[in-house]
């Protein structure tokens, strides 16, 4: 016992643990470091206006200056300009691009925009069945929901009573949401990308090079017992 003692006084003077156990991989990638998006070139965070009285009372209109392609995402996004309702001066917005959307086409937002690709109203103001995309999950967060190239969702149902929407996810969950929030209507720009065959791994590394550093990935059987549970064996 006065070994052991004397051993973990020792150990505790060099400064070495008593515990045993390594730094895991969800601990080095919180850290960040080498494990960070990469995100210089990118064209900006994709969000819809922040949400202002003349937005929920009326609309507002802008005019898509071009579509643009954003580094490390699938689906394009639209550079929409427009005029700020208090002060003399324009602001630009990036909105994820829906299909059919194309430069110098006017975009509505607001309680009273026209049901049209590309415009963006409240889940209060769309009826049933239509297909949306970038749909908030709750108010004024700017988009949530059915944001990947593709993807879209659809407004299923209602509760007059609570004032909630409901809607069906492209993963195929149901989720209820405030009628309150905002949608993009159509889906979003970009479908197919998934169907064109990898081939080869250069261009593997060049898709996830653009994003951050998530590739390639050692399986964890084939590591030694040290690094991984599963690591060690024949």
């Amino acid at each position: 016992r006065q070994m052991c003692i004397r051993d973990r006084y020792q150990r505790r003077v060099h400064g070495i643990s008593d515990q045993m156990g390594k730094v895991i991989k969800g601990q080095r990638k919180g850290k960040g470091s080498i494990f960070k998006a990469y995100t210089i070139g990118r064209a900006g965070a994709a969000k819809f206006r922040n949400l202002d009285f003349a937005e929920r009372e009326g609309y507002l209109r802008g005019v898509v200056k071009e579509l643009v392609h954003d580094p490390g995402r699938g689906a394009p996004l639209a550079k929409v300009i427009f005029r700020d309702p208090y002060h003399y001066k324009h602001r630009t917005e990036f909105f994820v691009a829906a299909e059919g959307m194309y430069s110098g086409q006017y975009v509505f937002v607001g309680k009273k925009a026209a049901l049209s690709i590309g415009n963006v109203l409240p889940l209060s103001e769309i009826p049933d069945g239509t297909i949306v995309c970038n749909v908030e999950g709750a108010l004024n967060d700017k988009g949530q929901f059915a944001r990947a190239s593709g993807t879209s969702a659809i407004v299923i149902g209602r509760s007059e009573d609570s004032g909630k929407v409901r809607i069906r996810l492209p993963s195929g969950d149901r989720k209820t949401v405030p009628a309150e929030c905002r949608a993009m209507i159509g889906v979003v720009a970009g479908g197919g990308r998934v169907d064109k065959p990898i081939m080869k791994a250069g261009v593997q590394w060049h898709k996830y090079h653009a994003k951050r550093h998530i590739w390639p990935r050692v399986r964890p059987v084939a590591m030694n017992p040290v690094d991984h549970r599963f690591g060690g064996g024949n």
